[in-house]
């Protein structure tokens, strides 16, 4: 059982009340300098670059998303052990230790320990809520994407020092604490996985071959298709609802305005933010019922039917049900896995692929009588609300798996905690770096460009 120190005294800071007695309060200047070693011409050192999530890796991840530097001469020299703080980003936390030796761009500040420290001690102080308000009550800007933190004020914040035996013990303990969670949050990521495929497996069953097996089937004559029941129909998705393109530049009192990033892949739950949002560009307007598509990434599954009106980003078709197909079966059916993937392989664009309505309009959608679309509806909505209910109760473990680390890397790096004796078994470097990235969530991770990770 963890447990305070056994002596303490008081600091002169309100966010750092008090400190372990045998440790320090320093300035971060006094701590670490700024190195400036600019990388020579025509260097074949490594790329590096950061994520506010998981730190520091190797930049060649990123390559595949498009994100190369045609040259890096010139670039920062990176060494082992350094601290490496994005000065536009370090409030969000583009902060962290570098395990690699290679380069950066100029737009960080590199930073080396002047006295003997374990710099992974200070990648976990620099992370937390505390330092990053620090962080950006000392950045200079008009506005919080044009914030920048200088050395000269990063310099002036005050970091505990502990002995530098507990700043290993701190360490190694903080090590084996986060693999364990990171562990958790993977298993249950992976259970959620397995939940989201089962759900789809009974979406795709139940829209492409209804609820009785023993119904006689027939060749669609389409080969994505196949055989379907020998009383369903088959039509192209144009005559079977109608394309709307209705363009505004306002929302009127009560409407909702929906973006991509406002709807959740595969789900269609739209958890809207609190506030109003404006925008300053031409949008669509849609009515309660109609289907929105999102054509650009299509393989992200952007589909939902809104209940209320109002308007939403050009990326969205608005479709609007005709008589022989509800909206329902219709909202189902677009975001059932073998037509997201038909019209994933259709898109265009290499970086930002979209889809088109020419070829989304012009496919063969198979569908029952009006009755048996109610009766597939109702079956989904059954089986979906279990496995909603598994997904939630996961997502919500994983949630307090993530609030309990955080209070407990706050808590063992402020020294309110200690971890001296206690025995930990030492986590490989590798496997420690490769579960932070396993355990990462997409919209959390901000590159050293200022760009989320959208691979999800």
């Amino acid at each position: 059982m963890l447990g305070p120190f056994p002596n303490y005294r008081q600091t002169e800071l309100n966010w750092l009340k008090r400190l372990p007695d045998s440790w320090d309060i320093l300035r971060t200047k006094h701590v670490f300098r700024l190195r400036i070693e600019k990388a020579p011409q025509n260097n074949q050192m490594e790329l590096l670059s950061i994520y506010t999530h998981i730190g520091v890796k190797p930049r060649k991840e990123l390559e595949q998303r498009g994100n190369k530097a045609s040259t890096t001469d010139g670039y920062w020299i990176v060494k082992k052990g350094d601290i490496i703080s994005n000065k536009l980003l370090a409030w969000m936390g583009a902060v962290g230790v570098s395990h690699y030796e290679g380069v950066t761009s100029l737009a960080y500040d590199i930073l080396r320990p002047i006295q003997r420290c374990n710099t992974d001690y200070y990648h976990y102080l620099f992370r937390t809520p505390k330092y990053l308000q620090q962080f950006k009550i000392r950045s200079k800007g008009i506005m919080d994407m044009r914030l920048r933190l200088y050395f000269d004020q990063l310099g002036q914040i005050p970091v505990p020092v502990p002995p530098a035996n507990e700043q290993d013990s701190i360490v190694l303990f903080l090590n084996w604490k986060t693999a364990q969670i990171n562990r958790f949050i993977r298993d249950k990521r992976r259970l959620i996985e397995l939940l989201k495929e089962q759900k789809q497996n009974i979406i795709n069953q139940a829209v492409t071959r209804g609820l009785d097996p023993n119904v006689k089937l027939k060749s669609s004559g389409v080969e994505w298709i196949g055989d379907i029941l020998e009383h369903w129909e088959v039509r192209r998705l144009k005559f079977l609802c109608h394309n709307l393109n209705e363009q505004t530049s306002e929302k009127q009192p009560g409407e909702k305005y929906i973006a991509l990033e406002h709807v959740e892949s595969w789900t269609g739950r739209i958890p809207l933010p609190d506030d109003d949002i404006t925008f300053d560009s031409q949008v669509k307007r849609f009515q309660p019922g109609d289907v929105l598509f999102g054509k650009l990434r299509p393989y992200l599954a952007k589909v939902t039917r809104p209940q209320i009106g109002g308007v939403c980003v050009g990326e969205f078709l608005v479709l609007r049900a005709t008589g022989d197909l509800s909206a329902d079966f219709l909202e189902q059916k677009l975001r059932s896995k073998r037509v997201i993937d038909l019209i994933d392989s259709s898109t265009f664009g290499a970086k930002m692929p979209r889809a088109d309505w020419t070829f989304i309009g012009d496919l063969k959608f198979a569908y029952p009588p009006a009755d048996e679309q109610r009766e597939i509806l109702i079956h989904i909505q059954e089986k979906s609300a279990e496995i909603d209910q598994a997904i939630s109760r996961a997502q919500r473990e994983i949630e307090l798996m993530r609030e309990y680390c955080a209070r407990l890397i706050v808590d063992v790096v402020t020294g309110q905690l200690d971890v001296r004796g206690i025995e930990v078994p030492e986590v490989a470097e590798e496997e420690l770096l490769a579960l932070e990235e396993d355990t990462a969530d997409a919209d959390d991770m901000i590159d050293d460009e200022g760009n989320r990770d959208e691979t999800d």
